[in-house]
């Protein structure tokens, strides 16, 4: 699978937001995190909204994980535990065919 966007690009992405979120979890924790998504009414459209965009990528990487002959459960739980970190991860992950 051909990354949409350049590796050198969607690494930096990953190094940026993955520092940034390092330290909003340094400041808040991981439950402080949800709880502040949910806080108002924004927070809550917002989060709800990068559900649905978590969930839309899961089933664009369950279809490539079969289509590659690919375990899809660690990025499942890589999705699920780091939201889009998950997901890039996942794009920048090297794959053997």
């Amino acid at each position: 699978m051909t990354p949409p966007l350049p590796r050198p690009l969607l690494g930096l992405v990953l190094l940026a937001f993955g520092a940034f979120s390092l330290w909003a979890l340094l400041q808040v924790g991981y439950l402080g995190l949800w709880q502040g998504g949910f806080a108002t009414i924004g927070g809550t459209q917002i989060t709800l909204d990068l559900i649905v965009a978590c969930a839309l990528l899961l089933g664009y990487i369950a279809r490539d994980c079969r289509t590659a002959g690919r375990a899809f459960w660690p990025w499942l739980l890589a999705v699920l535990a780091l939201g889009s970190i998950g997901a890039l991860l996942y794009l920048l992950w090297p794959v053997r065919r």
